[in-house]
């Protein structure tokens, strides 16, 4: 008989039903989480975690819930892990946002602090040029995305692997918007690229509270009531657009993804040893009609980097 191809076991997807900020109720969720994912961290370890700090703009719901970041950074340094909580937001420094959001502050009775992720070291991308990744984010044992689920006016939805493009330093990501924005499919190649680039990552998402009507910044709270976390951001990531009413065909990351197949890109491959997606309600969650150009308009560009410029020095 021919040989046949080994069958993949299904990638653990963890879902909870978190309706709540409370920090004794999260605690136990971040444990939760990580063991029915498999999600094990050596003691000794750099992790570093990578919040959402997209802008002080409606800081306190485009970013991730100061809570929920505390609550696992409290369990990964009970664990044994060395613990760095950074982001490179696309306007101002991490510090700043993370005061504006509450982070900073959740952060003190653990000794930690928000630093901005910079020290950029190129990092090549699959359809040509290279884009600066910070070091830390490269040179960590593991990363943890924690998420944001939103709707955004580029990407249609975004999760934990989108998270990930705070990677790079600063206004690269603008520069990214301007140089790769023109061309269908470059920007969502480059964002992969970045995850492909970057140590093993754990991703994580705060829908316990969600985004819609807009985003990434601007838009509406949309109460999901959820946490999520996988070894497998992709499978994570998919089993929300899933349950937000999303096929592939609607979010251009997740397509690209499945033509790079991508673990856990295929919903039917994952596994809920918790919550399952169907147990969650996302009737009357809006996203974008219509996707707005990826490319930043220089006049944009120049706004945003005086806005940076006078926070600075500010």
């Amino acid at each position: 008989m021919p040989d046949q191809a080994p069958k993949l076991l299904p990638v653990p997807v963890a879902l909870l039903r978190q309706d709540n900020y409370a920090p004794a109720s999260l605690r136990e969720a971040m444990e939760r989480l990580l063991d029915a994912c498999g999600a094990r961290f050596s003691p000794g370890q750099m992790v570093l975690v990578k919040p959402n700090l997209v802008s002080r703009a409606n800081a306190g719901l485009s970013c991730t819930h100061p809570a929920v970041a505390a609550a696992l950074c409290g369990v990964l340094l009970d664990r044994g892990a060395q613990v760095l909580v950074a982001d490179s937001p696309a306007f101002g420094s991490a510090e700043r946002v993370a005061r504006a959001c509450g982070l900073a502050e959740a952060l003190l009775p653990l000794g930690l602090r928000v630093r901005t992720l910079d020290r950029p070291a190129p990092v090549a991308l699959t359809r040509g040029g290279s884009i600066g990744v910070s070091r830390a984010a490269l040179e960590a044992d593991r990363i943890v995305s924690l998420a944001k689920v939103k709707a955004h006016g580029q990407f249609r939805a975004t999760a934990s692997v989108k998270n990930l493009f705070g990677c790079v330093c600063g206004c690269r990501k603008a520069l990214a918007h301007m140089r790769l924005g023109e061309r269908p499919g470059d920007m969502e190649s480059m964002v992969l690229d970045v995850f492909a680039a970057l140590p093993p990552v754990v991703g994580m998402a705060d829908g316990v509270v969600a985004m819609h009507r807009g985003g990434p910044v601007h838009g509406e709270a949309f109460p999901l009531g959820l946490l999520g976390a996988s070894q497998a951001p992709m499978a994570l990531d998919a089993a929300l657009f899933s349950l937000l009413g999303l096929v592939p065909g609607d979010v251009p990351l997740w397509a690209e993804a499945q033509r790079r197949a991508l673990p856990g890109a295929v919903p039917r491959d994952a596994a809920f040893p918790l919550a399952r997606p169907e147990h969650f309600d996302a009737a009357g969650f809006v996203t974008a009609s219509q996707l707005d150009p990826m490319r930043f308009e220089p006049l944009r560009f120049v706004r945003g980097r005086m806005k940076s410029l006078l926070h600075r020095l500010a």
